[in-house]
């Protein structure tokens, strides 16, 4: 046989093969799922002087699927988050066992509960203090997980970039890093875990504890989050939310279903970003102890229009009395009030 002969049987072997895979690949690949939610509300303040406001605060997609078995991908954006539009999920994950995979992209630190109710569960209109101001952190970075095979346990760790998600081009001299136990038996489920970041020029090391009971018609869960600041750069901080939810059904028009929710959480004196922080390139984010110690109680009602599996409306009236310590105050955002919100999930 010619050498020209040989390279063009070759080619054709090689044409078929690749063809032969990527109808594979096509045939195992899922079909994309589209998801969103979006919240529109009214505010407001009930003390003096009185003021309100509508507020767009969150119009999230999201776009995810699997390739075979063994991978699976997800993106997640906010069109409008109270104004301005944010990247937040760029992620892939491959399956390396049953129990083990590996994960990396843009995405929540595996630490903490609070920080990973996504809108379209939320339980109140706002998140906690602790989920809000003290563990709102998504980092670019890579993660294992494992699911142990005999108990409910599920162990999580990642080490990632310790700068903001908008700048992915820095070099680092320091990782940041999460880990997270949860252990979920039956009705219960319990997690702690531990962070080390670095928001500032120290770093801080967090650590949190949850406990949780979800059975029938009635949720509830109290978390505490501790964070310390290496050589005392700024203080300790304690975060802590407890809250209960107990939902029923009702037919009342296009409402199927109604709950009733309370909740208590707190935050002492913390240290947190400045409105618009600015650093030069390399340098850290400076922060501004802004945040003042103070607790909360909340009361609401939802009612829910469940129209399919993946289609659903709520409207959430909430009732925020917040008290501060020591004669401190927040800002206009952080009194107390009074909040309506319309919440479409598809």
């Amino acid at each position: 046989m010619k050498y020209s002969d040989i390279m063009r049987h070759g080619a054709i072997t090689a044409a078929v093969a690749f063809a032969s895979f990527a109808a594979k690949a096509v045939e195992n690949l899922s079909t994309p799922q589209i998801h969103g939610v979006l919240r529109t509300r009214f505010e407001a303040t009930t003390e003096e002087p009185v003021e309100y406001r509508f507020q767009v605060r969150y119009a999230r997609l999201t776009l995810g699927g699997d390739i075979g078995s063994s991978i699976k991908y997800f993106v997640q954006t906010d069109l409008c988050d109270q104004g301005k539009m944010k990247i937040l999920d760029v992620w892939s994950r491959i399956n390396i066992t049953r129990a083990l995979y590996f994960q990396a992209g843009q995405f929540r630190m595996p630490f903490g509960v609070e920080t990973f109710q996504a809108p379209s569960n939320y339980v109140f209109v706002n998140r906690s203090y602790m989920g809000k101001q003290m563990c709102n952190y998504r980092a670019v970075g890579a993660k294992l997980a494992y699911t142990f095979q005999y108990a409910p346990l599920l162990v999580e760790a990642g080490a990632f970039n310790p700068r903001a998600i908008g700048d992915h081009n820095v070099w680092q001299n320091r990782f940041a890093a999460s880990g997270k136990a949860t252990w979920s038996p039956g009705s219960l489920i319990f997690s702690a875990g531990m962070a080390s970041i670095v928001p500032d020029s120290v770093r801080a090391n967090l650590f949190d504890a949850s406990a949780g009971f979800h059975k029938g018609r009635w949720q509830t869960r109290a978390e505490y989050m501790f964070e310390h600041y290496t050589g005392k750069a700024h203080p300790d901080s304690h975060a802590w939310t407890l809250w209960a939810d107990y939902r029923f059904p009702v037919k009342a028009g296009i409402f199927n279903t109604m709950s009733v929710q309370g909740r208590y959480d707190g935050i002492t004196n913390h240290a947190s970003l400045a409105a618009n922080p600015v650093s030069l390139p390399g340098e850290p984010l400076r922060l501004d102890t802004t945040t003042p110690t103070r607790n909360r109680i909340t009361a609401g009602v939802t009612m829910t229009a469940f129209v399919s599996s993946t289609l659903s409306a709520d409207v959430h009236a909430n009732y925020e009395y917040i008290m501060y310590h020591s004669g401190q105050s927040g800002n206009r955002g952080e009194q107390s009030k009074a909040v309506v919100e319309l919440v479409l999930r598809f």
